[in-house]
């Protein structure tokens, strides 16, 4: 993930460097206290239903099955 926040540097002819460095420090502390909340992770998806969502299978089929029955296994 590429790196958003920008390089902050103070050009003012007058200012110190102690100055400069407390000015972006409090930006920087800003920017920090008021970035927006990280989104929570989703659950991992079962490895099997994502293989069969993948495959479009449904558990009760009248179609046939990829052994040539009509008949859904378990039934």
């Amino acid at each position: 993930m590429p790196n958003r926040r920008p390089q902050l540097r103070i050009v003012a002819p007058g200012a110190t460097a102690e100055e400069a460095a407390a000015v972006v420090a409090a930006l920087e502390q800003f920017m920090r206290q008021t970035a927006p909340a990280l989104a929570p992770a989703r659950p991992a998806r079962n490895p099997w239903q994502r293989t069969a969502l993948l495959e479009g299978v449904t558990r009760d089929s009248d179609t046939l099955t990829a052994w040539g029955d009509g008949m859904p296994w378990g039934a």
